[in-house]
């Protein structure tokens, strides 16, 4: 029952967050949205790890009640998750980049550096992950019931 719930969870932790990078991203074409530089080919996967990753780690907030896991990794959920739609993202329609360094800033500044930021979101995610399951087992406890 709790492998059932982690996994919907899961899958749809992953769903939701793949919409919420991929529209406003432009990897997913909507009429709301328009990208005015093209989907590279490298952001496709960055998408998709980054989705199924913070699902992964989404999942293992399900409670298992033989285990009390501390909530300790949802910053580094956060912040990977940030880094991902930066990353994939187009570099000039980003309001925020254009902002600080213009326009010419960002095709020749940030556009370079996206492909690192996928790499530390995707570093971060697997981290958090990682830290997440590594706690989980070190805090499991053996319930015995005593007679009496």
């Amino acid at each position: 029952m709790l492998l059932a719930r982690r996994l919907a969870v899961g899958i749809l932790a992953a769903a939701v967050t793949a919409l919420a990078i991929g529209i406003p991203t432009g990897i997913i074409q909507t009429s709301f949205y328009h990208r005015m530089t093209p989907v590279l080919w490298w952001n496709y996967p960055v998408w998709a790890l980054s989705a199924v990753l913070t699902g992964a780690l989404v999942a293992t907030y399900v409670r298992d009640p033989a285990v009390e896991v501390p909530a300790t990794q949802g910053g580094k959920t956060f912040a990977g998750s940030m880094l991902s739609l930066f990353a994939v993202g187009c570099p000039i329609c980003n309001k925020l980049v254009v902002t600080a360094i213009g326009v010419s800033g960002a095709l020749n500044w940030f556009a370079p550096i996206q492909p690192v930021l996928a790499l530390a979101s995707l570093g971060l995610l697997a981290y958090a992950l990682w830290a997440r399951q590594r706690t989980a087992a070190s805090c499991r406890v053996v319930l015995s019931s005593t007679g009496g």
